[in-house]
């Protein structure tokens, strides 16, 4: 019978954000594919400094040892490279013992269209092109950013989510940016008790939850947070909202504009995922960022008339 990766909570991820390549895709830039590629095979047996995602990556994986029997996360490792240059990709996933098997070599084209052969829920990247790419066919997929990362070392891996145009849909945003917060504020007053319609990251929520689910709740080893520049009486729509799609989030955070850094920082994120790059790079000072690109905060911007 075929591999399944039914059940499984599966992460697809860019060897740029995995690992440090830096100073190879300064050769790239500088000197060209040949150079590249040549630079790759010279320094294949050099192992390479963990990247952005590297620590995230690792947590996630250490959850199948606390699940013990079938592994019940899957990372895929999406590359830019050929099989040849991305040799020494490899040989540094086997130098730090990561249980990482499967891999798309993409040979200089976009990896993207594989995070739907794998059904991944979820795609991490540096390349925002890519990223975009992934959230247009309807997947859930971050620019990692460079910045901190959680001290906190526990074994719990925490992740973060912004709401609205994350989570949820941009309806309400759009409203916000649109009309103002008094309108918004009216308009979730008015549909308190109607949920709203799912953002780009649901599913991923969706597939967290039923692994956490797995877990006994005072001892999972993964905690989730919504951390929302939302706040009373605009909260009420949000807890119904995720009561209606039976998903549990284990701390909600009703910032009503306040800097989320701090806050992310308390909770010790492994990553937090927002639409909005200002906020992304604010959370980036503390605990590692994902860019989101979707949504009306990331719609060209129309020249106003004159």
């Amino acid at each position: 019978m075929p591999v399944s990766f039914a059940g499984k909570l599966v992460v697809a991820i860019s060897s740029r954000a995995l690992f440090n390549l830096s100073d190879s895709h300064r050769v790239y830039e500088n000197e060209g594919l040949e150079a590249y590629q040549a630079y790759q095979i010279t320094h294949e047996d050099e192992v390479l400094e963990p990247g952005d995602a590297f620590p995230l990556v690792r947590k996630l994986l250490k959850i199948n040892e606390r699940a013990g029997g079938e592994p019940r996360v899957e990372v895929i490792l999406l590359s830019r490279n050929s099989s040849d240059t991305g040799l020494r990709v490899f040989n540094s996933i086997e130098y730090y013992q990561l249980p990482i098997t499967r891999a798309a070599f993409a040979g200089g084209h976009s990896p993207h269209r594989y995070v739907s052969a794998f059904g991944a829920h979820l795609f991490l990247s540096t390349d925002q092109d890519d990223v975009r790419e992934a959230l247009n066919a309807g997947y859930a997929a971050a620019t990692i950013l460079s910045g901190g990362t959680s001290s906190r070392d526990d074994g719990q891996l925490r992740i973060a989510f912004d709401g609205d145009a994350v989570l949820f849909s941009d309806d309400s945003e759009r409203i916000f940016q649109e009309s103002g917060l008094e309108a918004f504020t009216e308009n979730e007053r008015r549909a308190a008790r109607e949920p709203l319609s799912g953002g780009p990251f649901k599913g991923f929520l969706a597939a967290l939850h039923k692994l956490q689910s797995e877990f006994d709740p005072d001892n999972s080893p993964i905690r989730t947070a919504l951390v929302t520049a939302r706040s009373a009486p605009a909260h009420e729509r949000v807890v119904r909202t995720l009561r209606a799609w039976d998903i549990r989030i284990d701390e909600s955070l009703f910032l009503g504009g306040l800097d989320k850094g701090a806050f992310l920082d308390a909770f010790a994120a492994d990553v937090f995922f927002d639409d909005q790059q200002g906020h992304c790079e604010s959370a980036a000072r503390h605990v590692a960022a994902g860019h989101v690109p979707h949504g009306i905060s990331n719609e060209p911007k129309v020249p106003a008339k004159r």
